[in-house]
Order: structure tokens, then C-alpha cells, then sequence
């Protein structure tokens, strides 16, 4: 390996360095390879992953379960009635006590300091499974997707339209690492969290990405590789709901959108799960520019990597 990760968090993409980011990416790539030949690698066999869900998910669930059995190990599923968390434990004590038994926690819950505060107090690695604030998993398996389809990173276009939201937050910060031009397309009001922003492009700086802001749809999406779009509404925000689809509407992914790009062969990526009719249509989401099966796929992938590198 060219840069050793065992026992480092994975809180968020901003955190790593450059050369961390490309060895997760080139890990994916080795292990997707292997797993496509029938290869059977377990470097983590004995080892046991606790899974703590305060917000749950099918893609999370299923991907990291099946990603630490692939590698030898065990996954552990810890949902929010099974621990004292909000009941009296604080995010320290137990962080120091689930530390004396598994050998990783990867958490996906709402508030992102407690996913600081746990691996602040856990003596093994912690991984940000997601938060309101960041989705770091899903922001390293875009780029790894991005590579894969283009064959490049450096220089590619990705342009992000709809809620200002935690994947906008980790496509810009995945992007910045990377070298790529990542644009975040959102109506006024519903812009990427400020100090995100400024992380994004102060690690821009390293690599050479543009990290852009825009309102103006059709400018944005002229020339863009990649068309990214996500759910209008997140887990949690239900009271904001019809605000937010009155916002939004203007803003959809469709044929008329897609071919704004003025590029043939731009991609369309989506994180799942999808409300189809809302932040886009059927015809793009099935159409043969829709990546997101495989996008989905590659979350495997990903955190197989990021289990292998840093347990």
C-alpha cells in the first residue's frame, strides 16, 4: 500500500489526504476486480463491525453487512433500541466501551457531532456511515463510479442540482481530492452549508478542482460529464416537505435538462432512493445514461475498501 490507514477514522473526506482518497479509490478497484473473478480475499476474517443505526437504511445496511462478511469479519447491527444512546449513556461512554469489544463502528445517525464525539472516545476506527451534514461513503463511491464510466477524474465535470444537502456536502469534498470540477446547482435558499464550501476549496487548491456554486440551471449543466441529482426531501425533514417540492420542481432531471449538457454520453447518477416523478423522471433514470445501479453496486465495493484499510 502506498499510504498505511489502519485504525484512522473516517468522519469525513475533508480529513484525508490526497493520497488516502486515491489509495481507497485504487483498493476499490482492486477489490471489485478480484470479487468479478471469482477471487476470495479475507483480510479481515475474526474481525467484528458494530453498526449503529439511529436513521436507518436499506442500501447502508446491506452493503456494509454483506462488504465485512466478504471480508472474513462480522457485522453487528446496533439499532437505536439496543443501546442507551438518549437514554441516560453518553456518546463517550459507550464509544469507549463498544471500543473493547468490536474492532470498527460504522454509525449512521442525524446529529453529526455525535459521530465526532464517538470517534473522539472509541479506540477503534469509526466510520460516518452518514449524517445530516456529510455522506462520506457515498461521496468516495461517486468518484470511484465517475472513474469507472470516464476512465479520469481530473477535469471532469459533475454538476449536482437540487437541496443544498450532506451528499452536495461530500460530492464537493470527494471532488476537491480529486482534481474534478464540481458544480452544486441549487434554487436560492437551499445553498451547501458555508463552511463545507470553504473546505472544498481550500483542498482544491492541492489538486486543481473547481468547486462552483450556482442558481442558473441551463449554465450550469452546459458541458457536464456527470448530471447528479438527489431526494428533494431527506429522512427528517417530512415537515418540510411541501416547501421544499414547491422549490425544487423548477429544478428536476429530465430529457430536456440532460440535453442541455450539449455533450453526448453525459451520465446521470442518483444515491438511491429515488422519487421518481419528483427530482426526476423515468425516462432518465431508466435510460442507458443512468448509471445508478452500478452506482449502487459500488457502494460495496467502496466500503470494502475502507473496511480492509482502516480494521
Amino acid at each position: 500500500m502506498a499510504v498505511s490507514m489502519k485504525g484512522k477514522d473516517l468522519v469525513a473526506i475533508h480529513d484525508l489526504t490526497v493520497e488516502e482518497v486515491r489509495q481507497i479509490l485504487k483498493t476499490t478497484e482492486l477489490i471489485k476486480l478480484r470479487w468479478k473473478s471469482g477471487e476470495s480475499d479475507q483480510p479481515l476474517y475474526g474481525k467484528t463491525l458494530g453498526m449503529i443505526f439511529s436513521k436507518p437504511s436499506t442500501r447502508t445496511r446491506v452493503s456494509f453487512e454483506v462488504a465485512i462478511y466478504q471480508l472474513g469479519g462480522y457485522a453487528l447491527y446496533l439499532g437505536a433500541n439496543d443501546l442507551q444512546l438518549g437514554r441516560g449513556e453518553s456518546i463517550g461512554d459507550t464509544g469507549r466501551v463498544l471500543a473493547r469489544y468490536l474492532d470498527g463502528i460504522m454509525i449512521r445517525t442525524f446529529n453529526h457531532q455525535d459521530v465526532l464525539d464517538l470517534a473522539e472516545a472509541a479506540s477503534c476506527p469509526v466510520i460516518n456511515g452518514l449524517t445530516d451534514l456529510l455522506h462520506p461513503c457515498q461521496g468516495l463511491t461517486d468518484v470511484y463510479t465517475v472513474y469507472e464510466k470516464l476512465g479520469r477524474l481530473e477535469g471532469v465535470k459533475l454538476v449536482y442540482v437540487g437541496d443544498g444537502n450532506n451528499v452536495a456536502h461530500s460530492l464537493m469534498c470527494a471532488g476537491a481530492k480529486t482534481g474534478m470540477h464540481v458544480v452544486v446547482c441549487t434554487p436560492p435558499g437551499n445553498d451547501p452549508d458555508g463552511a463545507v464550501v470553504e473546505w472544498a476549496r481550500g483542498d482544491a487548491v492541492e489538486t486543481g478542482a473547481k468547486i462552483e456554486l450556482a442558481h442558473d440551471l441551463r449554465e450550469a449543466v452546459r458541458g457536464a460529464d456527470v448530471i447528479y441529482t438527489d431526494t428533494w426531501t431527506s429522512m427528517g425533514q417530512e415537515a418540510q416537505r411541501e416547501q421544499k417540492l414547491k422549490e425544487l420542481a423548477p429544478y428536476q432531471v429530465n430529457a430536456s435538462l440532460m440535453a442541455a449538457s450539449g455533450r453526448r454520453g453525459t451520465l446521470f447518477m442518483h444515491c438511491l432512493p429515488a422519487h421518481r416523478g419528483e427530482e426526476v423522471t423515468d425516462e432518465v433514470i431508466d435510460s442507458p445514461a443512468s448509471v445508478v445501479v452500478d452506482q449502487a453496486e459500488n457502494r460495496l465495493h467502496t466500503q470494502k475498501a475502507i473496511l480492509a484499510l482502516v480494521m
